[in-house]
């Protein structure tokens, strides 16, 4: 190939200054044809695009841009060149196969560019979607798609060289099976991730908690290797997915209903009869407010002790919202104090109350 190239220059006739004065004024159009004509162009069929609500295909067309453009200039390039060197470049058989190659990147570019726009951006797949048909690992699998596409260019261009793809594939089988046993971990991880894909036990914007409670947080992402959460006061985790799909999780944004929870303890001098009426209109008090689920309201006393009883008082938010959940356990523990003051409950002197929410 390189003696190819030496017999194509040296067959060059001399080169003038008319058709380096050409070249250039050839070349300075073309980058002005490119930025004021095309660039203006794309961008305008994207917002047509866009207003016609096909807003896929409008930021396809505008990530295809810059592939687009670098394309032309490449023409232009190499038009030019060939006013330098009197040949044409573009059909002459020594320098068809570099100017194809280029071509074939700018191709290939632009779908990695659209594939690279969507794993930063993934919540835009899903703009003309409902937020529960988006699928958690697509920035996952946008990864994947992305190397796919730089594989398939190389695979492309190689072929136009005559490349031994075969020896190649032979070589890179026998690697790749001695380098998987070097990287069993990372394959687990990778493994990992596509279990949370097949499972769904969350996704993308989910709060989500292990069972030791040890990592707590929102879901911000999900990649080859491991998910990221962001915690309340450790800022993002990243977490392998071998990990996570060794442990339980909740998913706590799937919540229905939020469990309220606490005790009292008031003296053993109080009468059994005060007891049971204050426990009866507490609990009725529960049952009244608009907030709370009526299936399941308990408030009874569950605990003696030498000098109090212990009162459980348990019950049901219909929300998800830790926000409402206390503002509607602040309305029991106000609604607590003022049945006890009606009733005269002593409270136990040796006691505290003890509070629990989930």
């Amino acid at each position: 190939m390189l003696e190819s190239f030496r017999q194509f220059f040296s067959d060059i006739q001399e080169v003038t200054l008319q058709s380096i004065g050409a070249a250039v004024a050839l070349l300075f159009v073309g980058l002005l044809v490119q930025q004021y004509i095309i660039k203006p162009l794309i961008n305008g069929l994207g917002r047509f695009f866009e207003k016609r609500g096909k807003i896929f295909q409008a930021r396809i067309l505008l990530q295809f841009s810059r592939a687009i453009r670098y394309a032309f200039l490449t023409c232009v390039i190499f038009i030019s060149i060939s006013i330098v060197l009197d040949k044409w470049l573009i059909t002459h058989p020594k320098t068809t196969n570099l100017f194809w190659s280029l071509m074939l990147f700018f191709i290939f570019k632009g779908f990695a560019d659209v594939i690279s726009y969507y794993i930063e951006n993934p919540k835009s797949i899903y703009a003309e979607q409902k937020p529960t048909q988006q699928h958690i690992l697509m920035p996952f699998f946008l990864r994947i798609a992305k190397v796919a596409v730089y594989v398939a260019a190389l695979f492309a261009i190689a072929s136009l060289w005559n490349f031994n793809i075969n020896g190649f594939l032979t070589g890179i089988g026998l690697t790749g099976v001695a380098i998987a046993f070097g990287i069993r971990d990372t394959l687990g991880h990778f493994f990992g991730g596509m279990s949370v894909a097949l499972d769904k036990p969350f996704q993308i914007g989910d709060w989500v908690a292990t069972e030791d409670q040890k990592i707590e947080g929102i879901v911000e992402d999900v990649n080859l290797r491991s998910t990221v959460i962001q915690t309340g006061d450790k800022g993002l985790v990243y977490i392998p997915n071998a990990y996570l799909t060794n442990r339980p999780i909740y998913n706590l944004s799937k919540r229905e209903k939020r469990k309220c929870e606490y005790y009292l303890y008031v003296s053993t001098k109080n009468s059994e009869a005060i007891l049971r009426e204050v426990c009866e209109h507490l609990q009725e008090q529960i049952y009244l407010h608009k907030n709370t689920e009526k299936d399941v309201i308990h408030v009874y006393v569950d605990e003696l002790r030498p000098t109090s009883y212990r009162i459980l008082v348990r019950f049901f938010v219909a929300t998800n919202d830790g926000g409402q959940l206390h503002a509607v356990k602040q309305d029991m523990l106000f609604a607590t104090k003022q049945i006890f003051e009606q009733a005269g409950i002593e409270y136990a002197e040796d006691e505290i109350w003890v509070q629990m929410g989930t």
